[in-house]
């Protein structure tokens, strides 16, 4: 198994490296394609409407926004075998539906409802992963500045610090221009915005 997705993924770009804090960014991780916004029928996060509104909810997030970055991290495989395959070839790399890193979920659990649970786990339980990345992007909200200069929206802001780290984010906040991958993150979402809007009205 693990051959084969050598052979599949050795002709993939990587990102560039992100702050450990950042759950999604992977260098190595297979790159979005042109039809990054088209996840696999099957890994829709569509499908999953119910749970991500019920966390949004409960991290007090907006769930159009937990919904775009779900479809932002759709272009990787995430198949809970793919990815344990994928993780015994780069020992960093991010579990679950929302991709996220073993540092970011560690650090997320503290003192939530979730805290006795494993980072592991993340591959077979896309609830708990959900529910990770609402309470990801709380956290980070709790870190924006109450004013910013930079061009972007709340959670255009939150979704570059879920995919660059809190620092980065507030760095944008002041008015720094996103890197290429930080900016094409930023596109997808906005491109995703909408199929977000969509995906809800199925909860």
């Amino acid at each position: 198994m693990a051959t084969l997705v050598v052979c599949a993924l050795t002709s993939c770009s990587g990102h560039d490296p992100a702050p450990a804090s950042s759950p999604s960014a992977e260098p190595g991780a297979p790159s979005p394609s042109a039809d990054a916004g088209k996840p696999r029928a099957n890994e829709d996060p569509s499908h999953y409407a119910a749970p991500v509104a019920r966390y949004a909810a409960q991290a007090g997030i907006h769930p159009q926004l937990l919904m775009a970055v779900l479809y932002n991290e759709s272009y990787k495989p995430h198949d809970p075998d793919f990815q344990r395959a994928w993780q015994k070839i780069k020992p960093d790399a991010a579990f679950g539906i929302a991709n996220m890193h073993k540092a970011a979920f560690d650090e997320t659990k503290q003192g939530r409802d979730f805290a006795h649970r494993d980072w592991q786990e993340l591959p077979d339980d896309t609830n708990l992963a959900i529910e990770a990345a609402a309470w990801f992007l709380h956290d980070l909200a709790a870190q924006l500045p109450a004013h910013w200069s930079g061009p972007y929206t709340r959670d255009e802001l939150l979704a570059l610090g879920y995919n660059a780290g809190g620092g980065n984010m507030a760095a944008f906040a002041r008015g720094a221009k996103p890197g290429a991958d930080a900016q094409t993150y930023l596109d997808r979402l906005r491109t995703n915005w909408s199929t977000a809007a969509a995906a809800l009205k199925k909860s």
